[in-house]
C-alpha cells in the first residue's frame, strides 16, 4: 500500500512501541481493504501478538496512553498525539453464541483471519504497508468478490447479522458482479436467524446497504432468497433500479430514506427501528409520492432537495424520466415567500377563522403560480 497516511507521526509511533518492545503490530480489516480498492479509508484498525497487558506495558515506556476499551476481549485504545488507534490482540474462537463469543488470545495472524467475516476483511499490512494475505483474501479484495471465510453458514451461525453484511458489502463492493453462490446458498438455509436480531442492528445495515452507490442487485438478490421480505415484508425492489438510474442521471447522491420510500413496505419505522428525523422524512416521501401535489408546491412546502427526491420517486414508480419542467416548477415554488402576513388580515380575523383564511389565501396564491401579490390578495379578501 501506498497511502500518504501511513506515514502519519501518530500511528508510525504505535507501530514503534510494538517493535521496541518486541512484539508486532498490523493494520487489519476495513483500512487495508479500501486502500488496496483505491477507495476512501476511515477508521483504522490494528491487530498484534501483544496481549493487552503487554499493551498497557509497550504503552507507558513509549509515553503512549493505554485505554483498556475492551481489555477482556483483547481490545486496547492506543491514544499517541492525541490521536486513538485502536488495537485487538490477536484471537481465535472457542464457543460461540450469535454476536457474542469466548475466544482465546493466540500470536497466529492465520487464526485471527479466520475468525473474520468476509475473506477481503482478513488482510494486514505492516508499518511499510506491506500486505499479509493468510487466507488469499487479496485477489477476492482486487475482483470486488465478496465472499465468507471458510465456510459461509458457519460464518453466519455465529453472528446472522452477516446475512445483511453480505448484501451490504456486494452493494458496497461488489459493483455489478454476481453475488457469490456459495453466501447465497447458506443465507437461504439461515434466514430464520435474521428474527433473533435486534431491529436495531437491522436498521443500521439497511440503511448502510441502501447508502451504498447501486443497492439494486443485492436488494434483488436479498428478495429472490426471502432475506428482503423477512427484514421488511411487503417491500418491492421494481422502483429501486430505475431511482439509482434516475439520481445518475440528475446527480442526485445516493440517501437511504429515498430508496427506501422506492421500497416501500409495511412498518419500516418500526421494524428498522428508525430515528424520529428518518421516520419523519420516509413519511412525508411516501405520503406525496402518490398525493397530487403540484411540483411548485412540492418546493414550496417541503423545500428542493425533499421536492427533487419526491419527484424522482414518482418517476421511479412510473419507469419514466424525470420532467425537467416539473423541477423547475418545484425549484420556483421553494424559492417563493408567501406576502401575507397574519397581521395583515387582522382584526377582521381571529383565531382559528385567522388560520384558515390564511391557508385560503395562501392555496389561492400557490394555484396562480406564485404570481398573485399581496395587494392582489387582500383586495379579494372579504
Amino acid at each position: 500500500m501506498d497511502a500518504p497516511w501511513l506515514a502519519a507521526a501518530p500511528l508510525q509511533a504505535v507501530f514503534a512501541a510494538f517493535r521496541d518492545a518486541g512484539h508486532r503490530a498490523w493494520l487489519v480489516g476495513g483500512a487495508v481493504r479500501n486502500a488496496v480498492l483505491g477507495e476512501p479509508v476511515g477508521d483504522l484498525d490494528l491487530a498484534t501478538d501483544a496481549t493487552p497487558q503487554q499493551m498497557t506495558q509497550l504503552a507507558r515506556a513509549a509515553g503512549i496512553k493505554a485505554v483498556p476499551t475492551g481489555a477482556d476481549h483483547g481490545t486496547m485504545t492506543l491514544v499517541a498525539d492525541g490521536v486513538p488507534h485502536e488495537v485487538t490482540t490477536f484471537r481465535r474462537d472457542v464457543e460461540t453464541f450469535g454476536r457474542r463469543a469466548t475466544v482465546e488470545f493466540t500470536r497466529e495472524m492465520a487464526e485471527d483471519a479466520r475468525r473474520r467475516d468476509f475473506t477481503m476483511n482478513a488482510l494486514y499490512a505492516d508499518a511499510d504497508g506491506v500486505v499479509i494475505d493468510p487466507l488469499g483474501g487479496l485477489p477476492d479484495a482486487l475482483a470486488r468478490r465478496v465472499r465468507f471465510v471458510g465456510d459461509a453458514g458457519q460464518r453466519i451461525v455465529e453472528d446472522y447479522l452477516r446475512i445483511l453484511r453480505f448484501f451490504r458489502f456486494h452493494a458496497q463492493y461488489g459493483g455489478d458482479r454476481g453475488i457469490d453462490a456459495d453466501g447465497l446458498a447458506a443465507v437461504a438455509d439461515n434466514l430464520d436467524g435474521l428474527d433473533s436480531l435486534a431491529r436495531e442492528r437491522v436498521g443500521t445495515e439497511m440503511r448502510r446497504l441502501l447508502a451504498a452507490p447501486d443497492p439494486a442487485l443485492a436488494i434483488a438478490a436479498m428478495a429472490q432468497v426471502g432475506a428482503l421480505a423477512r427484514v421488511l415484508p411487503g417491500a418491492d425492489m421494481r422502483a429501486l433500479a430505475p431511482l439509482v438510474h434516475l439520481e445518475d442521471q440528475t446527480g442526485t447522491p445516493p440517501e437511504s430514506m429515498r430508496r427506501l420510500a422506492a421500497l416501500g413496505g409495511e412498518a419500516p419505522r418500526e421494524r428498522l427501528r428508525l430515528s424520529n428525523a428518518d421516520g419523519a422524512r420516509l413519511d412525508l416521501l411516501r405520503g406525496e409520492v402518490g398525493a397530487p401535489t403540484g411540483p411548485a408546491a412540492l418546493g414550496y412546502r417541503h423545500g428542493l432537495s425533499s421536492a427533487r427526491d419526491i419527484l424522482l420517486l414518482r418517476a421511479a414508480m412510473l419507469e419514466g424520466p424525470l420532467d425537467v419542467a416539473a423541477l423547475d416548477a418545484a425549484s420556483i415554488g421553494a424559492e417563493a415567500v408567501f406576502p401575507i402576513k397574519a397581521r395583515d388580515l387582522m382584526p377582521q380575523h381571529q383565531g382559528a377563522a385567522l388560520g384558515a383564511r390564511l391557508k385560503t389565501l395562501e392555496e389561492r396564491w400557490i394555484a396562480s403560480g406564485f404570481a398573485l401579490t399581496r395587494q392582489e390578495l387582500l383586495e379579494g379578501t372579504p
